[in-house]
């Protein structure tokens, strides 16, 4: 069996169990933002930091692999495939939400939230939509 099925694979599964933590976390801030109950707000506190802090290792994870299959397929692969630079754009992206997200539970933390749930509600819809584009890119390959 081919090693670049093998990262593929590897590849897919963290990247779907990491996104299964980004579509979640954004819910649970949505939830502590419409609370006023302090003991309900430690609660969430507790959740939001195990469920980012459990997840990160997957975001790391999806990367070493994509990683991986780059440099398996090649330097004249990867300056042809139009698709996968502006899948790497996107990637970056939700990288870069991840870390955002780290700054709002910091936030949730000391008591210094300063966004509404409506807020939350539209932050927890955007990464939706990149992933909608990082999978047709990775699939239709486009261009």
């Amino acid at each position: 069996m081919s090693l670049i099925l093998w990262l593929k694979a590897l590849h897919v599964f963290f990247m779907v169990a990491w996104f299964a933590g980004i579509f979640y976390l954004p819910r649970l801030f949505v939830y502590h933002a419409e609370n006023n109950n302090t003991a309900t707000s430690e609660t969430f506190k507790i959740m939001e930091r195990r469920l980012l802090f459990f997840v990160t290792p997957f975001a790391i994870l999806t990367f070493i692999f994509g990683l991986a299959l780059i440099m398996s397929y090649g330097k004249e692969w990867f300056r042809v495939s139009g698709w996968l630079h502006t899948k790497l754009l996107l990637v970056t992206l939700v990288y870069a939400y991840h870390g955002y997200c780290f700054k709002l539970l910091s936030d949730f933390k000391h008591d210094r939230n300063k966004h509404s749930a409506k807020f939350y509600r539209f932050f927890n819809e955007a990464p939706v939509l990149v992933l909608l584009a990082i999978i047709i890119l990775a699939v239709v390959k486009p261009y």
